[in-house]
Protein backbone atom coordinates (compact mmCIF):
# COMPACT_ATOMS: atom_id res chain seq x y z
CA UNK A 1 0.00 0.00 0.00
CA UNK A 2 1.41 3.41 -0.99
CA UNK A 3 1.87 6.46 1.15
CA UNK A 4 -1.41 8.31 1.72
CA UNK A 5 -1.03 12.07 1.81
CA UNK A 6 -3.59 14.82 2.07
CA UNK A 7 -3.28 18.52 1.32
CA UNK A 8 -4.37 20.59 4.33
CA UNK A 9 -4.59 24.34 4.84
CA UNK A 10 -2.51 25.55 7.77
CA UNK A 11 -5.66 26.84 9.53
CA UNK A 12 -7.01 23.28 9.61
CA UNK A 13 -4.00 21.70 11.27
CA UNK A 14 -4.47 19.88 14.58
CA UNK A 15 -2.13 18.27 17.07
CA UNK A 16 -1.23 14.69 16.24
CA UNK A 17 -0.94 15.18 12.46
CA UNK A 18 2.27 14.10 10.70
CA UNK A 19 3.51 16.83 8.35
CA UNK A 20 5.26 15.14 5.41
CA UNK A 21 5.53 18.02 2.93
CA UNK A 22 5.30 21.81 2.65
CA UNK A 23 4.30 24.23 -0.08
CA UNK A 24 7.90 25.50 -0.13
CA UNK A 25 11.40 23.94 0.24
CA UNK A 26 12.20 22.71 3.76
CA UNK A 27 15.48 24.64 3.67
CA UNK A 28 13.50 27.91 3.61
CA UNK A 29 11.88 27.10 6.96
CA UNK A 30 13.16 26.64 10.53
CA UNK A 31 11.85 23.10 10.87
CA UNK A 32 14.59 20.62 11.85
CA UNK A 33 13.13 17.57 10.15
CA UNK A 34 11.70 16.88 6.72
CA UNK A 35 8.65 15.22 8.26
CA UNK A 36 7.47 15.60 11.86
CA UNK A 37 4.52 15.18 14.23
CA UNK A 38 2.67 18.27 15.42
CA UNK A 39 3.05 18.17 19.19
CA UNK A 40 2.35 21.72 20.35
CA UNK A 41 0.53 24.85 19.17
CA UNK A 42 3.74 26.78 18.60
CA UNK A 43 4.68 24.41 15.75
CA UNK A 44 1.30 25.05 14.12
CA UNK A 45 1.81 28.80 14.54
CA UNK A 46 5.24 28.52 12.88
CA UNK A 47 3.72 26.67 9.94
CA UNK A 48 1.15 29.44 9.57
CA UNK A 49 3.98 31.98 9.34
CA UNK A 50 5.78 30.11 6.56
CA UNK A 51 3.15 28.16 4.62
CA UNK A 52 -0.36 28.40 3.22
CA UNK A 53 -0.86 24.66 3.05
CA UNK A 54 1.05 21.47 3.94
CA UNK A 55 0.80 17.78 3.17
CA UNK A 56 0.07 15.30 5.93
CA UNK A 57 0.62 11.54 6.08
CA UNK A 58 -2.74 10.14 7.16
CA UNK A 59 -1.24 6.72 7.88
CA UNK A 60 1.22 8.03 10.45
CA UNK A 61 -0.97 10.66 12.12
CA UNK A 62 -4.42 12.17 12.28
CA UNK A 63 -6.33 12.85 9.08
CA UNK A 64 -8.14 16.06 8.08
CA UNK A 65 -11.44 14.83 9.50
CA UNK A 66 -10.03 14.24 12.98
CA UNK A 67 -10.83 16.68 15.72
CA UNK A 68 -8.31 17.82 18.31
CA UNK A 69 -8.22 15.64 21.35
CA UNK A 70 -5.73 14.47 23.92
CA UNK A 71 -2.23 14.12 22.57
CA UNK A 72 -1.39 11.46 25.14
CA UNK A 73 -1.89 8.47 22.80
CA UNK A 74 0.40 10.04 20.18
CA UNK A 75 3.09 10.76 22.71
CA UNK A 76 2.87 7.34 24.29
CA UNK A 77 3.14 5.57 20.97
CA UNK A 78 5.74 7.69 19.26
CA UNK A 79 8.13 9.32 21.67
CA UNK A 80 7.61 7.96 25.15
CA UNK A 81 8.00 11.42 26.64
CA UNK A 82 9.78 11.48 30.01
CA UNK A 83 7.67 12.27 33.03
CA UNK A 84 8.24 15.74 34.36
CA UNK A 85 10.18 15.67 37.59
CA UNK A 86 12.41 18.24 39.28
CA UNK A 87 15.30 16.72 37.33
CA UNK A 88 13.84 17.39 33.89
CA UNK A 89 11.91 20.62 34.22
CA UNK A 90 12.34 23.28 31.50
CA UNK A 91 15.18 25.63 32.32
CA UNK A 92 15.11 29.41 32.54
CA UNK A 93 18.79 30.28 32.59
CA UNK A 94 21.04 32.24 30.28
CA UNK A 95 22.31 30.26 27.28
CA UNK A 96 24.03 32.16 24.47
CA UNK A 97 22.57 31.48 21.01
CA UNK A 98 24.44 28.92 18.97
CA UNK A 99 26.62 30.44 16.24
CA UNK A 100 25.98 28.41 13.11
CA UNK A 101 27.99 28.72 9.90
CA UNK A 102 26.45 26.44 7.31
CA UNK A 103 28.28 25.23 4.18
CA UNK A 104 31.74 25.98 5.59
CA UNK A 105 32.93 22.54 4.47
CA UNK A 106 31.52 22.40 0.96
CA UNK A 107 34.08 19.96 -0.45
CA UNK A 108 32.65 16.45 -0.61
CA UNK A 109 34.58 13.27 -1.43
CA UNK A 110 32.51 10.43 -2.94
CA UNK A 111 31.88 7.61 -0.49
CA UNK A 112 33.64 5.02 -2.68
CA UNK A 113 36.85 7.13 -2.58
CA UNK A 114 36.79 7.63 1.19
CA UNK A 115 35.77 4.24 2.49
CA UNK A 116 39.12 2.45 2.28
CA UNK A 117 40.89 5.15 4.25
CA UNK A 118 38.02 5.23 6.73
CA UNK A 119 38.29 1.48 7.25
CA UNK A 120 42.01 1.76 8.02
CA UNK A 121 41.34 4.73 10.27
CA UNK A 122 38.69 2.73 12.11
CA UNK A 123 41.32 0.12 12.95
CA UNK A 124 43.74 2.81 14.14
CA UNK A 125 41.04 4.33 16.36
CA UNK A 126 40.39 0.96 17.98
CA UNK A 127 44.09 0.44 18.66
CA UNK A 128 44.53 3.97 20.03
CA UNK A 129 41.64 3.69 22.50
CA UNK A 130 42.89 0.33 23.79
CA UNK A 131 46.39 1.80 24.23
CA UNK A 132 44.98 4.75 26.17
CA UNK A 133 42.96 2.50 28.48
CA UNK A 134 46.03 0.38 29.18
CA UNK A 135 48.57 3.17 29.46
CA UNK A 136 46.75 6.11 31.03
CA UNK A 137 47.29 4.94 34.59
CA UNK A 138 51.03 5.07 33.92
CA UNK A 139 50.67 8.35 31.99
CA UNK A 140 51.72 6.85 28.68
CA UNK A 141 52.23 10.06 26.70
CA UNK A 142 52.80 8.20 23.44
CA UNK A 143 49.34 6.58 23.63
CA UNK A 144 47.69 9.96 24.26
CA UNK A 145 49.60 11.62 21.43
CA UNK A 146 48.54 8.84 19.08
CA UNK A 147 44.90 9.26 20.12
CA UNK A 148 45.10 12.99 19.45
CA UNK A 149 46.46 12.33 15.95
CA UNK A 150 43.72 9.78 15.33
CA UNK A 151 41.06 12.25 16.49
CA UNK A 152 42.37 14.83 14.02
CA UNK A 153 42.38 12.24 11.22
CA UNK A 154 38.78 11.34 12.11
CA UNK A 155 37.86 14.99 11.68
CA UNK A 156 39.55 15.11 8.28
CA UNK A 157 37.71 11.98 7.12
CA UNK A 158 34.30 13.26 8.20
CA UNK A 159 34.95 16.65 6.60
CA UNK A 160 35.59 14.87 3.29
CA UNK A 161 32.62 12.49 3.51
CA UNK A 162 30.24 12.39 6.53
CA UNK A 163 28.98 8.88 5.69
CA UNK A 164 32.22 6.90 5.62
CA UNK A 165 33.13 6.64 9.31
CA UNK A 166 29.46 6.68 10.29
CA UNK A 167 28.96 3.47 8.36
CA UNK A 168 31.90 1.69 9.89
CA UNK A 169 30.85 2.58 13.42
CA UNK A 170 27.09 2.28 13.02
CA UNK A 171 27.59 -1.46 13.32
CA UNK A 172 28.60 -2.69 16.74
CA UNK A 173 31.59 -4.95 16.41
CA UNK A 174 33.08 -7.19 19.09
CA UNK A 175 34.56 -4.25 21.05
CA UNK A 176 33.60 -3.35 24.59
CA UNK A 177 30.54 -1.13 24.95
CA UNK A 178 32.35 1.84 26.51
CA UNK A 179 34.91 1.88 23.69
CA UNK A 180 32.40 1.66 20.85
CA UNK A 181 30.18 4.25 22.54
CA UNK A 182 33.08 6.72 22.77
CA UNK A 183 34.02 6.23 19.10
CA UNK A 184 30.45 6.56 17.83
CA UNK A 185 29.89 9.62 20.02
CA UNK A 186 33.06 11.22 18.63
CA UNK A 187 31.81 10.66 15.08
CA UNK A 188 28.39 12.14 15.91
CA UNK A 189 30.21 15.12 17.44
CA UNK A 190 32.33 15.65 14.31
CA UNK A 191 29.32 15.30 12.03
CA UNK A 192 27.48 17.88 14.09
CA UNK A 193 30.48 20.20 14.32
CA UNK A 194 30.89 19.99 10.55
CA UNK A 195 27.23 20.89 10.12
CA UNK A 196 27.42 24.04 12.29
CA UNK A 197 30.78 25.12 10.89
CA UNK A 198 33.15 24.68 13.84
CA UNK A 199 36.76 25.44 13.02
CA UNK A 200 39.13 22.55 12.34
CA UNK A 201 40.90 23.30 15.63
CA UNK A 202 37.64 23.15 17.59
CA UNK A 203 36.67 19.93 15.83
CA UNK A 204 40.00 18.37 16.80
CA UNK A 205 39.55 19.38 20.45
CA UNK A 206 35.95 18.13 20.46
CA UNK A 207 36.82 14.76 18.90
CA UNK A 208 39.78 14.24 21.23
CA UNK A 209 37.71 15.11 24.30
CA UNK A 210 34.80 12.85 23.33
CA UNK A 211 37.12 9.93 22.60
CA UNK A 212 38.56 10.31 26.12
CA UNK A 213 35.34 11.21 27.94
CA UNK A 214 34.88 7.79 29.59
CA UNK A 215 38.50 6.96 30.50
CA UNK A 216 37.68 7.35 34.18
CA UNK A 217 35.44 4.29 33.97
CA UNK A 218 38.52 2.06 34.04
CA UNK A 219 38.63 2.83 37.78
CA UNK A 220 35.07 1.60 38.37
CA UNK A 221 34.00 -1.97 39.03
CA UNK A 222 32.71 -3.78 35.94
CA UNK A 223 29.57 -4.82 37.85
CA UNK A 224 28.76 -1.17 38.56
CA UNK A 225 29.15 -0.21 34.89
CA UNK A 226 26.85 -2.98 33.69
CA UNK A 227 24.19 -2.50 36.34
CA UNK A 228 21.04 -0.82 35.01
CA UNK A 229 19.10 0.05 38.17
CA UNK A 230 21.64 1.54 40.55
CA UNK A 231 20.80 2.63 44.07
CA UNK A 232 21.38 6.27 45.03
CA UNK A 233 24.68 5.32 46.64
CA UNK A 234 25.74 3.33 43.58
CA UNK A 235 24.79 6.19 41.28
CA UNK A 236 26.98 8.59 43.25
CA UNK A 237 29.85 6.11 43.01
CA UNK A 238 29.27 5.74 39.25
CA UNK A 239 29.30 9.52 38.70
CA UNK A 240 32.83 9.69 40.06
CA UNK A 241 34.15 8.39 36.73
CA UNK A 242 34.16 11.96 35.38
CA UNK A 243 36.42 13.29 38.13
CA UNK A 244 38.60 10.18 37.90
CA UNK A 245 39.10 10.81 34.19
CA UNK A 246 39.84 14.51 34.64
CA UNK A 247 42.38 13.78 37.38
CA UNK A 248 44.15 11.24 35.20
CA UNK A 249 44.25 13.50 32.13
CA UNK A 250 45.48 16.55 34.03
CA UNK A 251 48.67 14.67 34.89
CA UNK A 252 49.59 14.50 31.22
CA UNK A 253 50.96 17.24 29.00
CA UNK A 254 49.46 15.56 25.93
CA UNK A 255 45.89 16.67 26.69
CA UNK A 256 45.16 20.37 26.41
CA UNK A 257 42.85 22.03 28.98
CA UNK A 258 39.99 22.53 26.50
CA UNK A 259 39.83 18.79 25.77
CA UNK A 260 39.85 18.08 29.51
CA UNK A 261 36.99 20.58 29.86
CA UNK A 262 34.99 18.48 27.37
CA UNK A 263 35.58 15.40 29.54
CA UNK A 264 34.71 17.34 32.70
CA UNK A 265 31.45 18.81 31.39
CA UNK A 266 29.95 16.19 29.06
CA UNK A 267 27.57 14.92 31.79
CA UNK A 268 26.34 18.40 32.77
CA UNK A 269 22.85 19.52 31.73
CA UNK A 270 21.71 23.10 31.15
CA UNK A 271 19.06 22.93 33.91
CA UNK A 272 21.68 21.93 36.48
CA UNK A 273 20.55 18.31 36.77
CA UNK A 274 23.84 16.87 35.50
CA UNK A 275 27.10 16.05 37.25
CA UNK A 276 29.69 16.41 38.70
CA UNK A 277 29.40 20.19 39.22
CA UNK A 278 25.68 20.71 38.45
CA UNK A 279 26.52 23.55 36.06
CA UNK A 280 23.75 25.48 34.31
CA UNK A 281 23.41 27.25 30.95
CA UNK A 282 26.50 29.10 29.74
CA UNK A 283 28.51 27.77 32.67
CA UNK A 284 28.84 24.62 30.55
CA UNK A 285 31.39 25.07 27.71
CA UNK A 286 29.76 24.84 24.30
CA UNK A 287 31.95 21.87 23.30
CA UNK A 288 30.87 20.17 26.53
CA UNK A 289 27.22 20.82 25.64
CA UNK A 290 27.79 19.21 22.25
CA UNK A 291 29.57 16.24 23.84
CA UNK A 292 26.68 15.71 26.26
CA UNK A 293 24.08 15.86 23.49
CA UNK A 294 25.81 13.39 21.15
CA UNK A 295 26.63 11.03 24.03
CA UNK A 296 22.99 10.95 25.10
CA UNK A 297 21.83 10.27 21.54
CA UNK A 298 24.24 7.37 21.16
CA UNK A 299 23.32 5.95 24.56
CA UNK A 300 19.64 5.66 23.68
CA UNK A 301 20.22 4.34 20.14
CA UNK A 302 23.03 1.95 21.15
CA UNK A 303 22.44 0.95 24.79
CA UNK A 304 24.36 -1.82 26.49
CA UNK A 305 21.23 -3.98 26.17
CA UNK A 306 20.64 -3.82 22.41
CA UNK A 307 17.03 -5.00 22.79
CA UNK A 308 16.25 -1.62 24.40
CA UNK A 309 17.69 0.47 21.56
CA UNK A 310 15.44 3.24 20.23
CA UNK A 311 14.96 3.76 16.52
CA UNK A 312 16.48 7.03 15.25
CA UNK A 313 13.08 8.74 14.89
CA UNK A 314 12.08 7.90 18.46
CA UNK A 315 15.49 9.00 19.72
CA UNK A 316 15.18 12.28 17.84
CA UNK A 317 11.69 12.80 19.27
CA UNK A 318 13.03 12.19 22.75
CA UNK A 319 15.81 14.72 22.18
CA UNK A 320 13.25 17.21 20.89
CA UNK A 321 11.27 16.78 24.10
CA UNK A 322 14.38 17.53 26.14
CA UNK A 323 15.23 20.76 24.31
CA UNK A 324 15.53 23.64 26.77
CA UNK A 325 15.40 21.04 29.56
CA UNK A 326 18.59 18.99 29.50
CA UNK A 327 20.00 20.37 26.26
CA UNK A 328 20.22 23.82 24.69
CA UNK A 329 17.26 24.30 22.35
CA UNK A 330 18.99 25.59 19.21
CA UNK A 331 21.82 23.10 19.73
CA UNK A 332 19.26 20.28 19.81
CA UNK A 333 17.42 21.51 16.71
CA UNK A 334 20.65 21.85 14.71
CA UNK A 335 21.78 18.37 15.75
CA UNK A 336 18.48 16.94 14.48
CA UNK A 337 19.00 18.80 11.22
CA UNK A 338 22.55 17.46 10.97
CA UNK A 339 21.78 13.74 11.38
CA UNK A 340 18.37 13.66 9.71
CA UNK A 341 15.52 11.32 10.51
CA UNK A 342 17.18 8.25 9.00
CA UNK A 343 20.95 8.20 9.65
CA UNK A 344 23.18 5.82 7.72
CA UNK A 345 22.67 2.25 8.94
CA UNK A 346 19.03 2.74 9.98
CA UNK A 347 16.67 -0.18 9.45
CA UNK A 348 13.50 1.03 7.70
CA UNK A 349 10.24 -0.31 6.29
CA UNK A 350 9.15 1.02 2.91
CA UNK A 351 5.60 1.84 1.83
CA UNK A 352 5.84 -1.27 -0.38
CA UNK A 353 6.22 -3.41 2.75
CA UNK A 354 9.86 -4.24 2.03
CA UNK A 355 12.53 -3.80 4.71
CA UNK A 356 15.77 -2.00 3.89
CA UNK A 357 18.89 -0.46 5.41
CA UNK A 358 19.85 3.16 4.73
CA UNK A 359 23.26 2.98 3.06
CA UNK A 360 23.92 6.54 1.89
CA UNK A 361 22.41 9.93 2.62
CA UNK A 362 20.89 12.38 0.17
CA UNK A 363 21.66 15.73 1.79
CA UNK A 364 19.31 17.61 -0.52
CA UNK A 365 16.35 15.27 0.14
CA UNK A 366 16.84 13.73 3.58
CA UNK A 367 13.71 11.57 3.32
CA UNK A 368 14.96 10.04 0.04
CA UNK A 369 18.28 8.29 0.80
CA UNK A 370 19.82 5.28 -0.89
CA UNK A 371 18.69 2.04 0.74
CA UNK A 372 19.63 -1.62 0.45
CA UNK A 373 16.59 -3.90 0.22
CA UNK A 374 17.05 -6.88 2.55
CA UNK A 375 13.55 -8.35 3.16
CA UNK A 376 10.64 -8.65 0.75
CA UNK A 377 7.10 -7.44 1.55
CA UNK A 378 6.44 -10.73 3.34
CA UNK A 379 9.51 -10.07 5.53
CA UNK A 380 11.46 -12.93 3.95
CA UNK A 381 15.20 -12.49 3.18
CA UNK A 382 15.95 -11.53 -0.40
CA UNK A 383 18.24 -13.88 -2.28
CA UNK A 384 20.03 -10.94 -3.79
CA UNK A 385 20.37 -7.59 -2.05
CA UNK A 386 19.34 -4.62 -4.18
CA UNK A 387 20.24 -0.93 -3.87
CA UNK A 388 17.37 1.49 -4.37
CA UNK A 389 17.97 5.23 -4.77
CA UNK A 390 14.66 6.65 -3.55
CA UNK A 391 15.40 10.15 -4.82
CA UNK A 392 16.28 9.01 -8.36
CA UNK A 393 13.31 6.67 -8.50
CA UNK A 394 11.01 9.50 -7.44
CA UNK A 395 12.51 11.80 -10.09
CA UNK A 396 12.00 9.18 -12.83
CA UNK A 397 8.35 8.75 -11.83
CA UNK A 398 7.79 12.51 -11.76
CA UNK A 399 9.37 12.91 -15.20
CA UNK A 400 7.00 10.29 -16.62
CA UNK A 401 4.04 12.10 -15.07
CA UNK A 402 5.23 15.48 -16.37
CA UNK A 403 5.57 14.04 -19.90
CA UNK A 404 2.10 12.54 -19.74
CA UNK A 405 3.34 8.95 -19.95
CA UNK A 406 1.71 8.08 -16.63
CA UNK A 407 -1.06 9.48 -14.47
CA UNK A 408 -0.26 10.46 -10.89
CA UNK A 409 -3.15 8.40 -9.52
CA UNK A 410 -1.82 5.28 -11.27
CA UNK A 411 1.67 5.53 -9.80
CA UNK A 412 2.65 4.00 -6.49
CA UNK A 413 5.61 5.91 -5.14
CA UNK A 414 8.00 4.08 -2.83
CA UNK A 415 8.65 5.99 0.37
CA UNK A 416 10.14 5.23 3.76
CA UNK A 417 7.07 4.42 5.82
CA UNK A 418 8.90 4.39 9.16
CA UNK A 419 12.14 3.35 10.75
CA UNK A 420 12.44 0.22 12.86
CA UNK A 421 14.01 -0.68 16.16
CA UNK A 422 17.37 -2.42 15.48
CA UNK A 423 16.06 -5.68 16.96
CA UNK A 424 12.86 -5.78 14.86
CA UNK A 425 14.23 -8.28 12.33
CA UNK A 426 17.34 -10.50 12.28
CA UNK A 427 19.12 -8.37 9.68
CA UNK A 428 22.92 -8.60 9.59
CA UNK A 429 23.76 -4.93 9.11
CA UNK A 430 27.49 -5.72 9.07
CA UNK A 431 26.94 -7.89 5.99
CA UNK A 432 24.83 -5.17 4.37
CA UNK A 433 27.63 -2.72 5.04
CA UNK A 434 30.23 -4.98 3.47
CA UNK A 435 28.05 -5.77 0.46
CA UNK A 436 27.46 -2.10 -0.22
CA UNK A 437 30.75 -0.49 0.71
CA UNK A 438 33.44 -2.97 -0.09
CA UNK A 439 31.94 -4.68 -3.13
CA UNK A 440 31.23 -1.25 -4.53
CA UNK A 441 34.83 -0.27 -3.82
CA UNK A 442 36.20 -3.40 -5.53
CA UNK A 443 33.97 -2.75 -8.55
CA UNK A 444 35.30 0.80 -8.79
CA UNK A 445 38.88 -0.45 -8.60
CA UNK A 446 38.18 -3.01 -11.34
CA UNK A 447 36.70 -0.33 -13.58
CA UNK A 448 39.72 1.92 -13.07
CA UNK A 449 42.11 -0.91 -13.88
CA UNK A 450 40.10 -1.84 -16.98
CA UNK A 451 40.14 1.74 -18.28
CA UNK A 452 43.85 2.10 -17.62
CA UNK A 453 44.61 -1.13 -19.50
CA UNK A 454 42.38 -0.15 -22.40
CA UNK A 455 43.82 3.33 -22.51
Amino acid sequence: MGLKQAKVGVNDLVLGMFVSGLDRPWTQTPFPLQGFYLRDLEEINQLKRYCRHVYIDVQKGKGPANRPNSLAPIRKKVIEAPKRSPKNQPVDVKVSPLKVRHNVYSHYTPLKNEIDGARQLNQRVAKAIVEVDKGLASLNSEALANTRRVASDMVDSVLRNPDALSWLNRVREADEHSYSHSVRSAIWAILFGRHIGLTKKDLDVLAFGVLLKDVGKIQLAAELLRKENRSDEEELEYEKFVDYGVEMLRKSRQVEPRAIAVVHSHCERINGSGFPQHLKGDKIPVLGRIAGLVSFYDEITNPRDNSKALSPSRAVAKLYDLRNVSFQEDLTVEFIRAIGLYPTGTLVELSSGEVAVVVEQNFERRLKPKVMLVLDRYKQPLKKLQVLDLAKKDMRIQNQIDKGKKRAQDVERVEISHDLEPSSYPVDIAKVRDDYLFKKQKKGLFERLKHSLMG
